[in-house]
């Protein structure tokens, strides 16, 4: 049956990668990958030979249609990255989505994520949190993004190169402040595997004197939740006077400063008149 799989590859270890994505490699008839030269050592290893389409950035929309259309012919095709999962900050989102538009079925082969890797071992937040990807180098872009998330509460995952990381730690600090904490893992699941959890400012004082090397998630905590504001009955009469002052009616008042401070209507109006 023809279909598209999307195949995970390894992050670094060449042990994590399943025997069923190997099954899948060597049963297909063609494989997308993003750097060919990339793929071919990996399929080297596992004494895999399948023919090779190169599937990137700049030739996505010509070359997916093209493999869309052998897909559709009868053959079955396999979506791989250099590292991880297809489709997450990668190409192969298009190919799926052009696939989903011709009906052609898609199975995913589950592999390492070094996003999901990175936040298990960051000693931050997991139970809610937000995949940001690489942030833009295009200055108005980048600032937007930032400030978009700005207030974000729940725990946040970056991907970020090396020679970038400077940069990046300062708008952090300009965005987050001082005091936010960070996790920042670099080569997972490689010789030089590390994971450095420190505050924002106490990271760029580090990479000023610390040359980055390697590729980075970084996981920064999100803003500490604000208390709900709290109010007494005090309070709450205070604020429907200040509405009869506006020229509201009595029982109107009462109303708007019931629903404001969570106290009865009933009880703010016995104190009004």
């Amino acid at each position: 049956m023809s279909m598209l799989y999307v195949v995970g590859t390894p992050i670094g270890n060449l042990q994590d990668f399943s025997p069923r994505a190997v099954e899948i490699l060597q049963s297909v008839d063609f494989i997308a990958a993003e750097d060919t030269r990339v793929t071919l050592k990996l399929l080297n290893h596992f004494q895999i030979k399948k023919p090779l389409v190169s599937y990137y950035e700049h030739n996505l929309r010509e070359r997916g249609e093209q493999i869309v259309a052998r897909i559709l012919a009868g053959e079955r095709c396999a979506v791989v990255s250099d590292a991880g999962m297809p489709c997450i900050s990668d190409p192969g989102e298009d190919l799926v989505r052009l696939c989903a538009e011709a009906s052609v079925p898609v199975q995913v082969i589950p592999g390492p994520s070094a996003a999901i890797s990175a936040l298990a071992i960051s000693g931050l937040s997991t139970s809610r949190f937000t995949f940001e990807g690489f942030l833009s180098v295009n200055k108005h872009s980048r600032e937007e993004h930032l400030q978009a998330v700005q207030h974000e509460t729940r725990t946040m995952i970056f991907y970020e190169a090396p020679h970038k990381l400077c940069r990046t730690l300062e708008d952090f600090r300009r965005t987050f402040g001082d005091d936010r904490k960070i996790a920042l893992c670099r080569e997972l699941t490689k010789i030089h595997e590390e994971v450095l959890r420190m505050t924002l400012g106490e990271a760029v004082e580090y990479f000023a004197s610390t040359p980055p090397k390697g590729e980075f998630v970084l996981v920064l905590a999100g803003e500490e939740p604000k208390a709900p504001e709290t109010f007494t009955l005090e309070d709450a009469v205070s604020r429907a006077k200040a509405y009869l002052e506006e020229g509201k009616k009595p029982t109107e008042a009462a109303k708007l400063a019931a629903k404001e401070c969570g106290f009865s209507k009933s009880d703010i109006y016995k104190n009004l008149v």
